[in-house]
């Protein structure tokens, strides 16, 4: 059955949308959206200052850039309405491909490379088992190792599969962090918290917490986490998105 350039299929009484169908449907619902998205585009070529950017951050670049990047856009966009997501990189790149979101800035390693995602603006950040100053760790006054550092709850964010395989080849097993993990959150400045006020260890990028110390660990971690910022491939780019590359540029280093 034919209906509105549409197949359906009869099902008893019922009338059910095909396969076929549902595909056009989807494509219909996107360009719906991408009408929206060019009239947003259209009011902010005029003035450069209105319109709405909604942009996700994972775990270690939402500790380090979230408030810097609503300071700077108050100053050079006052009118754009900036809307900050935060989440896993899975969950961010799933809500980008929706169209939930213009833009997420998210650890690339944890993201499966895909054609229709283009990542641009990309920087490497230093990352350490850092605890709290006076930490007995501090005062031991010998070599620490992953042993010693395990006598302690040890907090992480969810950590892509080529950081575990690091940890793991570096330490042994024991470093697994499924198993060595007691502490576990997307949101980093609440582990850096919990370390700053008990005798936890977080394993995180030293930029989300300049006020705790580097656990100098026998062998060196030489940890690093990579991020970038990811768009879709295929859709024009509002103006005010190469803004969000220039603050990340100037926030995301060591």
């Amino acid at each position: 059955m034919f209906e509105g350039g549409i197949k359906f299929d009869r099902v008893g009484r019922r009338i059910e949308i095909t396969p076929f169908g549902q595909q056009v449907l989807v494509l219909a619902q996107n360009l719906v959206q991408d009408a929206d998205h060019l009239k947003t585009l259209g009011k902010q070529s005029l003035s450069g200052r209105i319109g709405r950017l909604r942009v996700g951050l994972s775990s270690g670049p939402g500790a380090v850039l979230a408030q810097p990047l609503m300071q700077r856009f108050v100053k050079r966009y006052p009118r754009l309405q900036l809307e900050i997501s935060r989440g896993s990189t899975a969950r961010l790149v799933d809500a980008l491909r929706e169209r939930a979101l213009d833009g997420v800035i998210v650890d690339i390693r944890a993201m499966r490379p895909a054609t229709d995602l283009l990542v641009t603006h990309q920087v490497t950040m230093k990352a350490s088992f850092l605890c709290r100053q006076g930490h007995p760790l501090l005062q031991t006054g010998k070599r620490v190792g992953i042993a010693d550092i395990l006598k302690y709850p040890l907090a992480s964010t969810p950590l892509s599969d080529e950081v575990a395989r690091v940890l793991t080849e570096r330490y042994g097993p024991e470093a697994n962090p499924d198993d060595c993990v007691t502490l576990r959150s997307d949101e980093t400045q609440t582990l850096v918290a919990v370390a700053r006020n008990t005798d936890a260890v977080v394993l995180t990028i030293n930029a989300a917490a300049p006020d705790l110390e580097r656990v100098n660990v026998h062998p060196a971690n030489n940890a690093t986490a990579r991020f970038g910022l990811v768009t879709l491939a295929r859709r024009a780019q509002i103006p005010s998105m190469a803004f969000v590359g220039e603050v990340m540029d100037t926030y995301l280093h060591d």
